[in-house]
């Protein structure tokens, strides 16, 4: 069997102004859904992280409060470079972003009531639906190595579905209880592998 390449070792930011500028171009980049965008640069491009540990992360930003993509810059800030790093980072998810809403929120006052204006935001909110289908199913194969298993894994996010698009159940309570079943098995899961290697 041929030898199959070593992956690529990550990187990591050089500095507080790389961490403001890339999350700078990332939030410009983030119309309609910024999880694929976000995925794409800190995963593939830059390799600040394995797209398991952006799941993990991810995971942790989708349930902090505030907006996840915030969540996750300050957290990695914060990872490289400490409470300065965070801060760098918010400040690049925020200030050129800000800028660009309060200019279309202006521009976009002037033609809210117009009929291509409402159909253009109808079929960007198709395409941020798509992008982020997109990246669900891209980010599956990091389940696999998941202490869960992929099948626990796909069981969950199942549920999910269930339990806020069919069912319409609140968020707390979705995070609260399959969220909270989801940690209390993966809490037993990694004790037992644990023991394991204590035994062996």
């Amino acid at each position: 069997m041929p030898a199959t390449e070593p992956e690529e070792p990550l990187q990591h930011p050089r500095s507080k102004t790389d961490l403001f500028l890339s999350f700078t171009w990332l939030a410009l980049q983030g119309f309609g859904g910024v999880l694929a965008v976000v995925q794409r640069e800190l995963v593939e491009k830059k390799r600040w992280m394995t797209r398991e540990q952006f799941v993990e992360d991810w995971a942790v930003a989708q349930i902090m409060p505030g907006p996840n993509v915030v969540n996750l810059s300050m957290m990695i800030g914060g990872r490289y470079f400490g409470l300065p790093g965070a801060l760098a980072a918010l400040g690049g998810m925020l200030a050129a972003p800000m800028a660009v809403v309060l200019l279309m929120a202006v521009l976009y006052g002037s033609v809210a009531d117009s009929a291509v204006a409402q159909n253009a935001l109808r079929g960007m909110g198709a395409v941020a639906a798509g992008l982020i289908t997109a990246t669900g199913i891209k980010l599956i194969a990091a389940l696999d190595r998941n202490a869960m298993g992929l099948p626990v894994c796909v069981g969950l996010a199942v549920l999910t579905f269930i339990a806020i698009a069919l069912l319409r159940w609140p968020l707390l309570w979705v995070l609260l209880g399959i969220g909270g079943g989801a940690c209390l098995w993966a809490y037993r899961v990694l004790g037992q592998l644990d023991a394991r290697r204590a035994s062996e």
